[in-house]
């Protein structure tokens, strides 16, 4: 499925292109499942620049097809998901990736779909709570669009990390019941955050008035993580001075960028995330289309409607 052209939903086509080969410390991997994000949305967008015709696609499920010079640890048929987000891709039947952003799935419960839903959310919620919030037991945390597919993860890894108080944030009513499912204490609506108390921790991928009120929720030695704008406002200036006097901290995560630069660490985190799913401690909730209707995917996680996450099925796994 490529990105022929910036645009909606309808640009995404159908196309051949050639199979990708593993180079030095890479594999190929026959895909079966693709996660769908916001970010190929971005990517479809043109809002960020990647060169057309593209494929997007950055996390998968399926089993190693071939592996480049110096790897030793992965081989081929072994079941793994994998981080494709540095350079895409993963609406592919084959895709190459790093092989340090890869994890292997032998012997574990875990189903191709849900293994799909796991390296970028999943991923991305252990890193930002740990390596950049670096939360400390007994902490409270607050996350924007807890129901949505990074914020169902956020809830659950908190509390593997030892937080205390954990509150999530929904755009809608109906939405409260669904995030209350992904370990939340309490759940509200965004437009009410100013009953909500102080946090040590607050994670906002919505951005706009709910960025804002997060640096006014944050208690003292607060930490507010910024990773997206789904909201599409615009951006949110941060005076320096505001955050000496009131001993605040502004971080952001980009787990695209992240994993370029770290790639040994977004692939312990990945394999982190893949066993707590395993043993049950994380839950997913996946969604699977064709991947012939990635369009659809794309419409639903635009309009905001969708809870947890959607996987786009490529081949029979």
């Amino acid at each position: 499925m490529t990105i022929p052209e910036f645009g909606g939903a309808e640009v995404l086509r159908v196309d051949e292109v050639a199979i990708p080969e593993p180079g030095p410390g890479e594999v190929s991997i026959d895909v079966a499942y693709a996660g769908a994000n916001f970010a190929e949305i971005l990517y479809r967008r043109g809002v960020v620049d990647v060169p057309l015709p593209f494929v997007p696609g950055i996390e998968v499920a399926g089993r190693i097809r071939a592996v480049g010079p110096g790897v030793e640890d992965l081989a081929a048929g072994q079941p793994v998901a994998a981080l494709t987000i540095v350079d895409g891709g993963g609406y592919a039947e084959v895709v190459v990736t790093s092989a340090a952003l890869v994890a292997p799935l032998d012997g574990l419960d875990l189903e191709p779909a849900v293994a799909a839903a796991l390296p970028s959310n999943s991923t991305t919620a252990f890193l930002v709570l740990d390596r950049v919030a670096r939360i400390e037991p007994g902490e409270s945390v607050l996350v924007h669009a807890a129901a949505g597919g990074v914020g169902s993860q956020l809830g659950q890894a908190a509390r593997l990390l030892g937080a205390g108080r954990v509150v999530g944030t929904v755009g809608g009513q109906a939405k409260i019941e669904t995030a209350r499912s992904f370990g939340y204490d309490e759940v509200i609506l965004r437009d009410r955050l100013a009953d909500a108390g102080e946090f040590d921790i607050v994670v906002d991928m919505v951005g706009g008035p709910a960025r804002r009120a997060s640096l006014e929720r944050l208690a003292p030695m607060g930490r507010l993580v910024v990773m997206g704008n789904a909201s599409g406002a615009e951006d949110v200036g941060v005076p320096a001075n505001e955050l000496w006097f009131a001993n605040k901290t502004v971080s952001g995560f980009n787990l695209a960028a992240f994993s370029a630069a770290f790639p040994e660490e977004a692939g312990r985190a990945l394999r982190r995330a893949v066993e707590a799913a395993a043993k049950g401690t994380l839950r997913v909730r996946v969604e699977a289309l064709p991947l012939e209707r990635a369009a659809e995917a794309h419409r639903r996680i635009e309009s905001g409607a969708t809870t947890g996450k959607l996987a786009l099925q490529v081949a029979t796994p």
